[in-house]
């Protein structure tokens, strides 16, 4: 997915099904996001699988051509995920990253959550390189402020002003992993942060004791209540990746080994249930993971138009907490699949599994 003579990845690949079962994989836009979340799993591999994937490139090489764009970069997660590489593969630029990060990161405005994150995980890892401590103080700061009330999980904002009222109390998974990831990083980077270790630990627990009975981990939570709003979609790059990656690195932390919780993500990928009670009801069961196009499904999902289930369900509990409307997941079964991939699955694939102390 890397593009050939730049310094960047696709968006995202789609794979279209001929009559004779042979596959169209068709490649679609660029993303920096993905090209610098890339470079933090791809860090891992040897130098000589650095330059495969990355055209020529080794990590700290590929880095510097995502720190040569940052002036053009507008978005604070691009540029904070860019800053983390930066740190991470030593690269001497890295002031200069922190720096671009610092101006599009304004003080007192709301971040979406997820990237405020990785601001925090990008600090943690400039720590020993560069005086961050006000700035790293700050950011942990907000994340914690951000949770509603007692409640252990993240909303999708850290503050009022970036999401609707009525959908305001919804947060995604993304929501959770990522802080819990970089609260456990910045308590492992600093001699200790008891506070941060344990939200991250609340978070990590809550997240786990909901995990679906089929190793599910679902999409859409109640972040003042912390249950599940929506579970569907389900991501792969959850099971495989987003989930092992930052439980990983609360485990490496000092927080508790949520090694079970990660083994049932992963099982998941090969026994999908949703995909095999549909078999079961005569459709063909297709795997999730193509070793032999390079790539794994993105998502099984409902199929309902409009992503109707998940716009119901967030309305509805926004006033009845613990409402389901159950009749919905017999309209709407979760037997679709998305036949797309994109390379941040890899990339956080290869950050879980081969970066740090447990690896």
């Amino acid at each position: 997915m890397y593009v050939p003579g730049g310094d960047t990845f696709v968006f995202t690949r789609a794979g279209t099904a001929a009559p004779d079962g042979t596959w169209r994989l068709e490649q679609r836009g660029t993303s920096t996001r993905y090209a610098a979340i890339t470079v933090l799993g791809a860090q891992y591999l040897p130098e000589k699988r650095q330059l495969a994937v990355l055209g020529g490139h080794n990590a700290e090489e590929f880095t510097g051509l995502l720190v040569q764009r940052l002036p053009a970069v507008r978005n604070l997660g691009d540029a904070a995920l860019i800053a983390w590489a930066a740190a991470e593969t030593g690269h001497p630029k890295l002031s200069d990253a922190l720096e671009r990060v610092a101006a599009l990161d304004v003080a007192g405005r709301p971040q979406y959550t997820v990237e405020a994150a990785w601001v925090l995980s990008a600090l943690a890892a400039a720590r020993g390189t560069v005086d961050v401590e006000k700035r790293l103080t700050a950011a942990r700061d907000r994340l914690l402020r951000a949770r509603i009330g007692d409640s252990p999980l993240f909303p999708h904002a850290t503050g009022p002003g970036l999401v609707p009222w009525y959908r305001s109390h919804v947060a995604c998974f993304a929501d959770q992993t990522y802080p819990l990831q970089a609260l456990a990083r910045a308590h492992a980077s600093g001699g200790g942060d008891p506070q941060a270790l344990a939200a991250s630990e609340a978070c990590a627990a809550r997240i786990c004791a909901l995990q679906g009975d089929g190793g599910q981990w679902w999409w859409h939570y109640d972040a003042r209540r912390a249950g599940v709003v929506e579970g569907y979609p389900v991501y792969s790059v959850h099971q495989h990746a987003m989930a092992p990656t930052a439980l990983f690195d609360l485990a490496d932390a000092g927080g508790t080994d949520f090694s079970a919780a990660i083994r049932g993500g992963l099982r998941w990928m090969t026994d999908v249930p949703e995909l095999t009670a549909s078999a079961e009801a005569g459709a063909v069961a297709e795997p999730l993971i193509l070793d032999e196009l390079g790539v794994t499904w993105r998502k099984v999902y409902r199929g309902d138009p409009k992503k109707a289930v998940r716009a119901a369900r967030g309305l509805s509990t926004r006033v009845v907490p613990k409402a389901r409307l159950t009749p919905l997941d017999r309209f709407f079964r979760p037997a679709a699949v998305d036949r797309e991939c994109r390379p941040y699955e890899f990339g956080w694939m290869l950050h879980a599994w081969l970066g740090g102390a447990h690896r």
